[in-house]
């Protein structure tokens, strides 16, 4: 029964969802699995993005009058974006959990009393003081829907806001998944945290061949991860996975993913893989946060909070409503891998419309190939360009390491 108010707003969340996820030509057995994600994704999913905003600002290349209209997740990039002076920023998403989170991060920028008190919220987020002062100086000042998700009971009866008092990069379904990741590793011997004691690339890779690599060998992990329903915690829909597996084991698939987030960045600078390996960001490598928890950004993102908008409907919806020739960038993150053919071309033709000359949109899929060709018409596809060296480059440096592909397309005429 503790559960139900969780569940409850999980159900008047699913209805915009299923647009964007379910499919009518499909198997009945995958009509439940789709249902079954659908359920699973419409509560908190990503506390932190796993998309680097990095590569992401360099892709994008914005300017002073920039107008870039991106997907929300957990709102992470969104601040991080304002690093490089955009006039507009309009964050769009169908999840109700993650405009409320990537509101009450607008509002922390703006209402927190200093860099301090802002880093204690969204950096260790295992404060008792966080609760106290959104109760204090945000609450008031949060949108009535953001204040109602915050202020509802999730599970235990608790508050949602006292997840920053227990740390809620621990919480949300990539959470649990990557808690539940360590306790399978646990299982077996391995103490995935043993990776952040590495003092160099070259450990790093050692430590991962001897500790974490052998795991994906065990049958019971080549077994579960058979099941699309094993990547749910990550956000990874049923069609999303058989382009991930790409015709191989998917356990060999999430070996050779997990090794790049492991072996291919320096520890001390990716904290993705603090993420992944310990739950946590750490307190020894300031910079080790995202752009938006730096504190050399505080003073900018702060000044520039207000130029944020956040919006609870699709891209494609989003884009019908603005005049043509109006965006000059626009951030998919992996939305597509979840399209149709149908959906996809609806998506393209309105960019093609609210996009200026010269607009870049950029996005991921879980297989290494851009999802477009093929899919959406030549006559639309025909006006965008694709930056093939430039999408090879960003993929490169994208410390996330989860994804096969980044892309980059540039709107001609």
């Amino acid at each position: 029964m503790s559960g139900m108010p969780l569940i409850a707003g999980r159900l008047r969340n699913e209805a915009p969802l299923k647009a964007a996820v379910h499919r009518q030509d499909i198997a009945a057995k995958q009509k439940l699995l789709e249902r079954l994600f659908t359920f699973a994704f419409s509560g908190l999913v990503y506390p932190q993005i796993w998309e680097d905003p990095v590569p992401d600002l360099e892709a994008l290349a914005l300017k002073p009058d920039s107008h870039l209209v991106t997907i929300a997740s957990g709102g992470c990039n969104v601040l991080s974006y304002l690093t490089a002076n955009p006039a507009k920023i309009t964050a769009v998403d169908l999840n109700h959990a993650h405009i409320a989170l990537t509101d009450l991060k607008l509002t922390a920028a703006k209402r927190l009393p200093d860099y301090r008190s802002f880093r204690r919220f969204f950096h260790g987020a295992d404060s008792q003081a966080n609760v106290e002062l959104y109760d204090r100086l945000l609450a008031s000042s949060l949108s009535p829907a953001t204040r109602a998700y915050w202020d509802a009971s999730g599970l235990g009866r608790k508050r949602r806001i006292s997840l920053f008092a227990r740390n809620i990069y621990r919480f949300g379904l990539l959470g649990y998944c990557i808690r539940s990741g360590h306790l399978v590793a646990k299982a077996f011997g391995i103490d995935l945290r043993g990776l952040m004691a590495t003092k160099d690339l070259e450990q790093q890779k050692a430590y991962f061949e001897k500790h974490i690599a052998p795991i994906f060998d065990k049958r019971l992990i080549r077994w579960i991860a058979s099941s699309p329903m094993s990547l749910f915690g990550l956000g990874i829909p049923p069609a999303q996975y058989h382009d991930l597996a790409d015709g191989e084991p998917m356990a060999d698939v999430l070996r050779q993913r997990l090794e790049r987030l492991a072996t291919d960045f320096s520890i001390d600078s990716n904290y993705f893989a603090w993420q992944a390996f310990t739950g946590a960001y750490p307190e020894e490598h300031a910079d080790c946060v995202p752009l938006y928890l730096q504190e050399r950004h505080f003073d900018s993102i702060r000044a520039r909070v207000d130029r944020v908008r956040t919006v609870r409907w699709s891209v494609t919806d989003f884009l019908d409503r603005q005049p043509a020739s109006s965006v000059d960038a626009v951030v998919l993150l992996d939305a597509q891998d979840w399209m149709t053919a149908a959906q996809l071309n609806e998506l393209w033709q309105r960019l093609t419309i609210a996009c200026r000359p010269g607009a870049r949109v950029i996005f991921r899929t879980a297989g290494r190939a851009s999802v477009l060709p093929g899919q959406v018409d030549d006559a639309v596809l025909d006006r965008w360009r694709y930056d093939r060296n430039m999408s090879a480059a960003m993929l490169a440096k994208d410390r996330s390491a989860i994804y096969g592909g980044f892309h980059l397309y540039r709107f001609e005429s």
